[in-house]
């Protein structure tokens, strides 16, 4: 699948990045040729600013990978989880990759990157992925999901004006953030708290990376 649009070296820095990670050697495969379908389509279709493969690897892959631990747990259950807004399927894809017991949704409302998404699920038999070309806000799933997700979205207000509704009692939303995000967290709308906020190590970038957890307040 790489037609070689991949450079000999992108496939050891997944690897490197993948063993600091722990992630199963078994990803490396599939995680590669998403990789050069990414780098296949962004050619013609700029699905991602980033063009350069070795870069994708760091700032896509391993960059999402680095939130596995907090999908782990919903992956043992079969539990779902909604990627808002999610692009390229970014951190959808990886994950449901490395977390095979993993069923995402991947919310998308453009239509090119919609395609190239439902084009991933079918090229790697992705059976626990599904493409939802919607607007997040317009899904209608109320409370279907253990957890969402979103990268480099929004901020966690509006996050969770658009897309709170989907999820079920006890879910969370598991937010990728750079620095931490004091005074997104400082105005979450009324019924919200956190749950938790982590720094995440990310192999090869030296950029801050934090996992914000919400979820509703009271019970659960």
């Amino acid at each position: 699948m790489n037609d070689g649009l991949l450079p000999p070296s992108a496939a050891d820095r997944l690897a490197a990045g993948l063993d600091a990670l722990a992630v199963v050697p078994a990803a490396h495969a599939p995680l590669l040729d998403y990789l050069a379908l990414l780098a296949r389509w962004n050619r013609t279709y700029n699905l991602t600013a980033v063009r350069d493969p070795l870069e994708m690897v760091d700032r896509h892959l391993i960059d999402s990978l680095a939130m596995r631990p907090f999908a782990t747990p919903l992956a043992a259950t079969g539990g779902r989880l909604a990627d808002l807004g999610t692009g390229p399927g970014l951190p959808g894809i990886p994950l449901a990759i490395a977390c095979p017991g993993l069923r995402v949704t991947l919310v998308e409302s453009n239509g090119k990157k919609a395609r190239f998404l439902r084009e991933v699920v079918r090229r790697l038999d992705l059976g626990h992925v599904d493409v939802a070309e919607t607007r997040i806000e317009a899904l209608d799933r109320p409370g279907a999901y253990a957890a969402i997700t979103a990268r480099a979205l929004a901020t966690i207000p509006l996050i969770l004006q658009l897309g709170g509704h989907l999820l079920a009692p006890g879910g969370r939303l598991l937010a990728m953030k750079g620095v931490h995000p004091a005074e997104e967290l400082a105005a979450l709308p009324p019924g919200w708290r956190l749950l938790g906020s982590h720094r995440l190590q990310v192999p090869g970038l030296d950029a801050e990376r934090h996992l914000v957890e919400v979820g509703r307040a009271g019970p659960g």
